[in-house]
């Protein structure tokens, strides 16, 4: 098992969520969150003083794929969420064991 985490910009999030739908995921899990880059020294400008940080608004998509379908998800996830612009987003890719489920009484 895969744990596929991916941070995108928000108003990619929809889109990538539309093309993973059929996608053969175990689980899924999607945040709010904010994060700075590359890009960091271009958003100083916008801080308003020279000590702040200026953190960009992303998505972060976190999936658990069987390891024989991670390559596929991969491939669709870069397809759908590349613009070839800076701050397009990271993925990472973690090896996950599952530890117990936890079933509802």
């Amino acid at each position: 098992m895969k744990q596929i985490i991916a941070i995108v910009k928000p108003y990619l999030a929809e889109r990538v969520l539309e093309g993973l739908r059929r996608a053969p995921l175990e689980a899924l899990w999607v945040h709010e969150v904010k994060g700075m880059g590359k890009q960091k020294s271009y958003l100083d400008q916008y801080a308003g003083d020279d000590g702040a940080m200026a953190f960009l608004p992303k998505v972060e998509l976190s999936m658990m794929v069987e390891d024989a379908r991670a390559e596929e998800v991969l491939e669709r996830l870069v397809e759908i969420a590349r613009t070839g612009r800076m701050g397009d987003g990271k993925i990472f890719v973690l090896p996950a064991q599952p530890y117990e489920r936890v079933v509802s009484i």
